[in-house]
């Protein structure tokens, strides 16, 4: 059944709406809309790391020094460069770091690495195994550990620009690099005299590394290895500390009773010196 049609006179006038109501509804619409729709995060883009402004990098002294530029935006990736650059005054044409210092190859490697996050040699897959691309620059075999230094160079200044992923990086490297006794030696007088004796992730490696070895490579650089102990004591004591905790390790294994027993009377005695 059809509904009846109602009809509203001529004249009749038609209810409206206040007018603050309207303006009370807007707002309301309005004080929802930015929690509907929050803002994106600007992405950056490459592009705007290339305009920023260019940092004039001097690394070495003297003869010695060589100029670097990068740019300001890729520098400030490390918190030690954002807070040089902090300080250059607004709109300064001209900006300089002094890297009196610093090695210039490890310097290149770490701006590598600020704007591609890698250096070479690179890793030839993504596995945490990966062995590293070849470097033609390095001889082979290695008997003078350029290639651990170099990654040890790099280790260090990632620790002094607070970049601790290129620590890492650096770290994980140098256990992928194989080289000689000679070689190893050499990398670890470089650990021993450049990083702090608290650095436990780089130098008890070092120690590791001689102290289940030792017996070996002691023979292939033992000059070096007397001379390495001589220089840094440390070295020789946290490579004979190992040793000892190796020996106890063992003999807990097979529960061999100690040969010798403090304030026992069945102790080796200390030998007679002759006097004939």
């Amino acid at each position: 059944m059809a509904q009846p049609e109602i009809q509203i006179p001529e004249g009749t006038p038609v209810e409206e709406t206040p007018a603050g109501d309207v303006e009370m509804e807007e707002e309301v619409e309005e004080s929802i809309l930015p929690d509907l729709e929050p803002e994106l995060p600007v992405r950056t883009t490459f592009l705007d790391y290339l305009k920023s402004p260019i940092i004039e990098l001097a690394v070495g002294s003297g003869d010695h020094q060589t100029t670097l530029w990068a740019h300001q935006a890729m520098l400030i990736k490390s918190p030690y460069f954002a807070n040089l650059c902090a300080q250059f005054p607004e709109g300064a044409t001209q900006r300089r770091i002094d890297l009196p210092t610093e090695d210039l190859a490890a310097t290149g490697s770490v701006l590598e690495y600020l704007y591609n996050n890698e250096y070479f040699p690179r890793r030839l897959s993504s596995a945490k195994d990966s062995a590293l691309e070849p470097d033609p620059s390095l001889p082979s075999p290695d008997t003078t550990g350029l290639a651990l230094l170099k990654h040890a160079r790099i280790y260090t200044l990632a620790d002094k620009f607070q970049l601790p992923a290129l620590k890492s990086l650096a770290h994980a490297k140098i256990h992928r690099t194989s080289s000689t006794a000679k070689g190893e030696i050499a990398y670890a007088r470089y650990v021993y005299k450049e990083t702090s004796k608290d650095d436990v992730t780089i130098r008890r490696p070092v120690a590791a590394f001689w102290a289940t070895r030792s017996h070996v490579l002691r023979h292939d650089a033992e000059e070096e290895f007397k001379a390495m102990c001589l220089e840094f004591p440390q070295f020789g004591f946290d490579v004979l500390s190992l040793v000892l905790d190796q020996k106890e390790k063992k003999t807990e294994a097979r529960h061999v009773e100690p040969s010798v027993v403090p304030g026992s009377a069945h102790g080796r005695k200390r030998a007679r010196v002759s006097q004939g």
